[in-house]
């Protein structure tokens, strides 16, 4: 069964002004829906086809550079836009206690977010993961690797990522990427990814 582009549950131009319709249509339809193409392509045939992408992931060759590539480009950009909404619910709950206990307030958290974003050198993601029992830890991951990889980064579930690919901000932000990762914090559905954390713990 192949992996297909998943539709939006919000308008390209709904996350507007932080993240601008034009390039949401151009992630959506061109990046994303290349990395789900390729990704068909490189496990067709292969006992990968039929995996789930965690399952792919979590079991990566990481030699194997057109699935590492192309499923993590798709894992990602799906993690991407299911945590983003035009009307996100605001933090709470027993996400709002791990991030306290595990960053000593939210402030600490963005500023370590924000910190493994900005300093991310050249194309990838910044990563807030979950572990089991529910520590949180922030980390960032070059290209399309992702914490599930075997090896790469903290090792966690990750329940939010933020894509500091030039494709992902360039049109609206140019070179001012801390000024596009400060706009996406408008955006987070922490309803979402508290059953993100929920799942993971």
């Amino acid at each position: 069964m192949s992996f297909e582009l998943p539709q939006l549950s919000y308008s390209y131009d709904s996350l507007e002004p932080h993240i601008d319709a034009r390039t949401m249509e151009i992630h959506h339809t061109k990046h994303h829906a290349g990395y789900t193409a390729k990704l068909n392509a490189a496990i067709a045939g292969t006992p990968l086809e039929g995996q789930s992408i965690e399952g792919i992931l979590q079991n990566l060759d990481m030699s194997n550079g057109a699935v590492r590539n192309n499923g993590g480009g798709f894992y990602n950009h799906c993690l991407f836009w299911n945590v983003m909404s035009p009307s996100p619910k605001t933090l709470s709950g027993d996400l709002a206690d791990a991030i306290h206990n595990s960053f000593g307030s939210f402030d600490e958290f963005k500023t370590a977010f924000s910190a493994a974003a900005a300093t991310q050198f050249g194309s990838g993601w910044a990563w807030l993961c979950a572990h089991k029992g529910g520590r949180l830890e922030v980390c960032s991951t070059a290209n399309q690797d992702n914490p599930l990889m075997p090896g790469v980064a903290c090792d966690g579930v990750p329940i939010l990522g933020l894509d500091v690919w030039e494709h992902a901000y360039y049109l609206n932000y140019q070179n001012r990427r801390p000024d596009y990762i400060d706009a996406f914090f408008n955006v987070i559905d922490w309803g979402v990814v508290a059953n993100h954390f929920e799942a993971a713990k």
